[in-house]
């Protein structure tokens, strides 16, 4: 089922207005630090402290004239607090506003995100625990291999996520900077006890050697961060469907009452949700790389990186917003079909127990490239449908029971035998 987004409180960090209002917070806590060290009046900065406000639709008629953002939005401040406004940016620049601001914006951001983590967490958690000891089929290279549980996978998602949401987390600290240190960031005009304390009011680290800007591989750090919890999101929704498959149908993306799958065939079940996910990731992992083409700008500084962050920071909080919603969404509403896993588990008839054999093989002293060819033509011939299964193909095999025995045979093709450290593996997964 599509659900539309719902979580708007992520978009308003990345309105105009929030974008303004944040610029303008970051003006008011340097007019609070200058005039608590006497630097501007104390009667201006109450003014400006009282007056001071921002109508994102006059910055932006300012704009379209002085095709400067941020002289449009001081200016549209001025008009509401007249004279005293000579002392706001009083030895700023553009970037001081921009960049301490954008980070204001992405420690806020993070902060949901790391909560729609949580959230995600909870629900895998829940998965991996409900369904530890439900067997099915592990796969490599798409092919039947050994048995699994469908919570030892879920416990792999979730592993991965923590990870995620820890890598999230120190990105957070990592943009957790601005700059109030002027033009080329030499301080030339504010000293630097002013930005420190500027800074510590908006919660902020000071940037230890800004140019202009702040750094840029401190925001290619956190598009890279979210762009790995988005590879991680996909690689969980390629399994889903791959798992929804006709001929798998081990498990199924939620199907909503009333959903259609098709404007053609009315049988249709199309793990279109996944699909979506999966389609998503790949613009935030575009905008990691972006990102990353953002941090070599020209000497102290050149614009080319604004137009860029525009879209991909909003966008890309957004985007990972929405997949973890939906993917939570997705996992804890999980349709699970136990007798086709234990149906998929059969049909490669007895083929998953060929180590067991190969290492009973070996610990009864034969070398393992004899026991490899030996169990090989075996499993060979059960292919060719010669044998019914791999158990019947080596007790009726001379060879091998004599080297190991009826007993040993039947008691290698045991399900519970080879998940029987499964549960600890699960548990040591959801620890993190």
């Amino acid at each position: 089922m599509i659900e539309r987004y719902t979580r708007p409180a992520m978009g308003r960090i990345f309105t105009d207005e929030a974008r303004l209002a944040a610029w303008l917070k970051v003006e008011l806590a340097v007019v609070e630090v200058q005039a608590e060290r006497g630097e501007i009046p104390e009667r201006a900065a109450k003014t400006i402290l009282r007056k001071a406000q921002v109508d994102a639709a006059r910055a932006l008629e300012i704009e379209k004239v002085v095709q400067h953002d941020v002289i449009a939005f001081l200016t549209a401040v001025a008009e509401h607090v007249g004279p005293a406004s000579r002392y706001i940016h009083l030895g700023m620049t553009s970037s001081d506003v921009l960049d301490t601001a954008l980070a204001l914006q992405m420690v806020e951001a993070s902060d949901l995100l790391l909560a729609g983590m949580d959230g995600f967490l909870a629900a895998l958690t829940a998965q991996a625990e409900k369904y530890a000891d439900l067997p099915m089929v592990g796969r490599t290279h798409n092919v039947h291999a050994e048995p699994i549980t469908l919570g030892f996978k879920i416990a792999s998602w979730r592993a991965e996520m923590a990870r995620g949401r820890e890598r999230i987390a120190r990105a957070r600290e990592a943009v957790r900077y601005g700059k109030i240190s002027g033009a080329v960031g030499t301080s030339a005009h504010l000293a630097p006890t002013v930005e420190k304390a500027a800074l510590d009011k908006l919660g902020l680290k000071v940037e230890p050697v800004a140019t202009q800007v702040v750094p840029r591989d401190r925001h290619a750090e956190m598009l890279c961060a979210l762009a790995l919890v988005a590879a991680g999101i996909e690689r969980i929704a390629t399994e889903i469907r791959h798992l929804q498959r006709t001929e798998v149908r081990e498990v199924e993306e939620p199907f909503g009452k009333g959903q259609k799958g098709s404007s053609a065939m009315p049988h249709k079940r199309n793990p279109i949700a996944t699909e979506n996910v999966s389609g998503l990731a790949r613009v935030v992992r575009s905008n990691a790389l972006a990102a990353l083409q953002d941090v070599a700008l020209w000497h102290e500084r050149d614009i080319s990186h604004s137009s860029v962050e525009r879209v991909i920071v909003p966008d890309t909080f957004i985007l990972l917003d929405f997949m973890l919603a939906r993917m939570t969404r997705i996992v804890s509403g999980l349709l699970v079909y136990p007798d086709a896993m234990r149906r998929n588990l059969e049909s490669s008839r007895g083929m998953i127990y060929s180590q067991t054999i190969l290492l009973a093989l070996c610990r009864a002293g034969l070398t393992r490239e004899q026991a490899y060819a030996l169990v090989q033509e075996n499993a060979m011939a059960v292919w060719a449908n010669q044998k019914t299964d791999l158990m019947e193909a080596c007790l009726e095999d001379k060879r091998i029971v004599k080297k190991i025995g009826e007993k040993e045979i039947r008691r290698a093709f045991n399900l519970e035998h080879l998940l029987r450290n499964v549960p600890r593996i699960i548990r040591r997964g959801l620890r993190g």
